[in-house]
């Protein structure tokens, strides 16, 4: 997965394209994620100990991985990421951290 959890993405497609958000939750197993404030749907919540009115509530549903991309931190503009390996030696201690394709900055350490 080329997003991780606390992300900064922007949404390609659909009905909030061009919103960015932060990334909430990610659902590996089924290639989608749930972005801050990005594709609202009302919940009918019938009455509970937590809920004891119940009704119509708001929340983010999922969107598909391939329509979000990533934020670089440094340029902040929406980039492709790759992965870089740093470390002295090609057998020990390599760190393996994802980079920015337009810039190279390491947005995240793996």
């Amino acid at each position: 997965m080329h997003i991780r959890r606390g992300m900064e993405v922007l949404v390609l497609a659909g009905e909030d394209r061009g919103k960015k958000g932060k990334v909430l939750k990610v659902f590996p197993e089924k290639n989608r994620v749930i972005v801050e404030g990005i594709n609202f749907i009302n919940r009918h919540m019938r009455p509970s100990q937590g809920m004891p009115q119940g009704g119509i509530v708001k929340k983010e549903a999922a969107i598909h991985i391939s329509n979000v991309m990533v934020i670089c931190p440094k340029c902040n503009t929406p980039t492709r990421t790759g992965v870089k390996f740093f470390g002295e030696d090609k057998k020990k201690s390599l760190t393996k951290a994802r980079v920015c394709k337009h810039c190279g900055e390491m947005i995240q350490v793996v």
